[in-house]
């Protein structure tokens, strides 16, 4: 799909953009989005949290939302469960869109078989699974297996090319710790955040605290735009920070800073102890997820410190 220059939208090829996850994945796709929208109309298939997402970094994207049920953590495989006049609707509405492209930066046949069935004449990604048959293209899988790499490559495939981030800098003393996440096992404990706040307050800063208690993704957008540092776990908040911003510090767990560390270019991390299941995507092989759990007061407190004073 090549970038059209004739100003009239009605003119732009469409491109379909599947991220069917998280709100951190969402996240690593805006920078992706925001160049697209430049060649395309680009429509974004996205579960309903993309919206506050979509109005605060993309509006030229159109959302479909898509709660698809096989990314439901437990009981994802319950096919009669399944919505499927729901999911024949959503279909029905993507072909209706006449799409020149469609992407997912996933290696997930599911979504491939989504772009398959959307009639896009070019569907762009990275196969599995015997999904190479589902795709029309499949550009080089890049040497970074990081997420926002994926996105990176797709864009070179349609011959864009993605700013690297370049954050003014935060010379403020506001510090947000955000101790929730998605998954209980990437959670670190809530009273270990709160002696790092105490900490930090003791040394100057002005700290927010923050949970899962706050739901309105709105307001915690508001919200992270007003900290100068960023401290939490590996979750969704993390990845919206670097996109307002704002430099990030993450306690891992289960899962791999390589993968899905925050892209800010002052971000930093701690990675939780070692494990020969990770990355176990949130379904921890023991009773205690002992890779963040390890993880003691003394140690992030070091890391923080180095971090903060760089």
């Amino acid at each position: 799909m090549q970038s059209n220059s004739t100003p009239a939208a009605c003119r732009r090829p469409r491109l379909l953009v599947v991220e069917l996850w998280g709100v951190g994945d969402l996240a690593l796709a805006v920078p992706f989005l925001r160049e697209a929208s430049r060649h395309a109309q680009v429509t974004l298939l996205a579960k309903p949290h993309a919206a506050p997402l979509v109005r605060r970094f993309c509006p030229e994207v159109e959302l479909l939302p898509l709660t698809a049920p096989w990314t439901a953590f437990r009981g994802k495989y319950r096919l009669p469960a399944w919505p499927w006049s729901e999911l024949g609707a959503v279909v029905q509405g993507l072909r209706s869109r006449r799409f020149a492209a469609a992407v997912s930066a996933r290696r997930d046949p599911r979504d491939h078989l989504l772009m398959a069935l959307s009639g896009a004449a070019l569907r762009a990604g990275f196969p599995r699974l015997g999904s190479r048959g589902l795709l029309t293209d499949s550009p080089p899988r890049p040497a970074r297996p990081h997420r926002a790499e994926h996105w990176r490559a797709l864009a070179a495939h349609f011959g864009w090319e993605l700013p690297e981030p370049a954050p003014a800098p935060r010379t403020g003393r506001h510090v947000i710790i955000h101790t929730g996440a998605g998954q209980p096992v990437r959670e670190w404990p809530r009273e270990r955040f709160a002696e790092i706040a105490a900490r930090l307050r003791a040394d100057g800063w002005r700290v927010t605290l923050l949970d899962d208690s706050l739901r309105d993704l709105d307001q915690l957008l508001d919200l992270l735009a007003t900290a100068d540092r960023f401290i939490g776990n590996d979750s969704g908040p993390g990845h919206l920070a670097p996109l307002l911003g704002v430099p990030t510090f993450t306690i891992f767990g289960p899962q791999l800073p390589e993968l899905f560390a925050p892209t800010h270019p002052q971000s930093a991390w701690i990675d939780g102890a070692p494990c020969p299941h990770k990355p176990c995507f949130d379904s921890c092989h023991f009773a205690t997820p002992h890779c963040i759990q390890r993880l003691d007061v003394d140690a992030v407190w070091l890391r923080t410190t180095a971090w903060l004073k760089s």
